[in-house]
């Protein structure tokens, strides 16, 4: 019995060695003909430069006469092309700090798709009563009716920590509202963020980072609803018997307060707590171009801060467009993605004819493998029959 299986493994590899060696021989017979021709060029994709997200301060790869970066105070900062994903330039972008409202963004991206817009809900008690203390609020009240789609307004337009609680409810409680965050933080490739408080209020440990944001915030504006919300700047609010006005707190979007508006701006959400300080997702787009960008805690210029020094990246990175190289990707972290897989894609993407040739040397070393397969067969018979 041990002899029969032995040999049947011998005749198996051998077999495979032959087929190898067939299927292989025109290649071959095709590359000793056209000996004098030049080389067949390799793999013509490059291999992405290593991320320098990672390194502290200013990261930015410019070429010779690059627009220069402008001056940024905030503790972390990123811009990037929502389209590719390359990051154009960052400051400390994997740092973790308090995100405040940004983290709705991800609130958003895990709930949105669960809970229907025409869904209508009457609101109870105890929906309202975890809200915290010196939260931002839209006005939802105990008893009143809403649909779906008006809370998400409250929760885009004026941050409202009481809608969000009402929809983390109707997403399945708090607790697993923030579970849920977690894990598609992590499916994104979001590895710095910790989600404790769904609305963003200040809690120990809830942190993120301007990466992370600017994967929200892109991911976001996939989702046609997150980018209707997100890019609203007025809207009606149900109230007693009459709807009221509210506004989108984001400057860049309304041109309030002296901010003036950023042509072609987007969107995302901005935010403020005394912990986090303001922070800001913004996203643009021009000439067929979105731009993403996300600022942390400017540490000059007041509270508008934000808004300008985000400005100033968004006009910087229009102007650099094919002037600079990336220093990262917001695709990096996903699973299955990064340098990597990114090179194992470039070396087996297909090519001209010339690049599916196989030299002799090629076809050698393959007939070499199969010759191996066929001693470690033998091999393998001797070993058995010791062991009886």
């Amino acid at each position: 019995m041990i002899t029969g299986f032995s040999c049947r493994a011998v005749s198996s590899a051998c077999a495979l060695c032959v087929a190898g060696v067939l299927a292989l021989a025109p290649a071959a017979a095709a590359t000793a003909h056209r000996a004098g021709d030049p080389a067949p060029p390799g793999p013509r994709a490059a291999v992405p430069k290593p991320s320098l997200l990672y390194g502290s301060g200013t990261q930015v790869r410019p070429h010779r006469g690059a627009p220069e970066l402008p001056d940024v105070s905030a503790l972390s900062w990123l811009v990037a092309d929502a389209g590719t994903g390359e990051v154009l330039a960052a400051g400390d972008a994997h740092r973790r700090l308090p995100p405040a409202s940004t983290l709705k963004t991800l609130f958003a991206l895990t709930v949105l798709p669960r809970l229907p817009a025409t869904m209508q809900h009457t609101v109870r008690y105890e929906e309202l009563e975890d809200v915290g203390e010196g939260s931002s609020l839209v006005g939802v009240e105990e008893g009143h009716s809403y649909r779906v789609s008006d809370l998400w307004r409250g929760v885009f337009l004026s941050s409202g920590n009481d809608a969000v609680h009402v929809l983390a409810a109707l997403g399945g409680g708090w607790h697993a509202t923030a579970s849920r965050m977690q894990a598609r933080a992590r499916t994104l490739g979001a590895l710095d963020t910790h989600v404790v408080s769904p609305d963003g209020y200040d809690t120990p440990g809830q942190v993120s980072s301007a990466f992370d944001l600017a994967v929200f915030g892109r991911e976001g504006l996939r989702n046609p609803d997150f980018a209707r919300y997100c890019s609203t700047a007025e809207a009606q609010f149900p109230g007693d018997g009459t709807p009221y006005a509210i506004e989108n707190t984001n400057r860049l979007l309304t041109g309030e307060d002296g901010v003036a508006r950023y042509p072609g701006l987007i969107g995302v959400k901005n935010g403020y707590t005394s912990n986090a300080g303001n922070t800001l997702v913004a996203a643009a787009r021009r000439g067929g171009r979105t731009l993403v960008v996300t600022v942390m805690n400017p540490q000059e210029g007041g509270g508008f801060a934000v808004y300008e020094e985000a400005r100033a990246l968004l006009d910087w990175g229009f102007a650099a467009a094919g002037q600079v190289d990336p220093v990262g990707s917001l695709d990096g972290l996903r699973a299955g993605s990064g340098p990597a897989s990114t090179t194992v894609a470039a070396a087996t993407s297909p090519g001209s004819d010339d690049d599916e040739d196989w030299s002799p040397a090629a076809v050698a070393g393959l007939a070499g493998l199969g010759a191996g397969a066929v001693w470690l067969g033998l091999r393998s018979k001797g070993g058995r029959a010791e062991r009886g």
